[in-house]
């Protein structure tokens, strides 16, 4: 989309007004389905934010998590909040999110991992990353517990293409809310 830009930053470096902004953008590409939780699961990395003129019009974090497979924790880029305003879709400013942090990922991560709603599964298997056809869980504070309703909807991507075997699973650290 002409006229666009793209910045780069951490959420340390974002000023209240533009935190604000992500979250309004949040709620209406997410139908008010976006909570706290999930809010707070998209701070603390670094956030690709799509501007024309003052204007937010995509939006997409990574955080760090680990991840443990095979007996190693892994370093992780786990993609989170990846949204386009409604009247801004379908013009490659979601592949300008995605591109953002798959370069962000590519520079300090072992693997990136998200977990994808129906929508957004085409743009992800259309940038080359893969469902994960291994076993989904956490590493609660109870101990491990496997997330089933994850397998299927959680995409990988290596930045030397070399994803782990799915054998042995994934497993993630654990967080309030929704655990991915």
């Amino acid at each position: 989309m002409t006229g666009t830009r793209t910045r780069l930053a951490h959420t340390s470096q974002l000023e209240a007004e533009e935190l604000s902004a992500v979250r309004g953008l949040l709620d209406g590409a997410f139908d008010g389905d976006f909570g706290e939780d999930d809010f707070e699961h998209a701070l603390g990395g670094m956030h690709a934010l799509v501007y024309r003129g003052g204007e937010l019009l995509a939006h997409g974090s990574v955080v760090q998590r680990r991840v443990v497979h095979a007996g190693r924790a892994l370093r992780c880029g786990f993609v989170e909040a990846v949204a386009v305003r409604a009247d801004a879709r379908r013009r490659g400013l979601g592949g300008a999110v995605m591109a953002a942090l798959e370069d962000v990922i590519g520079r300090a991560y072992v693997l990136g991992a998200l977990s994808a709603s129906d929508e957004g599964a085409a743009l992800y298997g259309g940038r080359g990353w893969s469902v994960w056809r291994g076993r989904i869980g956490a590493l609660s504070p109870g101990g491990p517990v496997r997330l089933p309703e994850e397998e299927g909807s959680t995409y990988v991507w290596a930045p030397d293409g070399a994803l782990p075997a799915p054998a042995g699973g994934l497993w993630f650290d654990w967080r309030d809310g929704d655990v991915l």
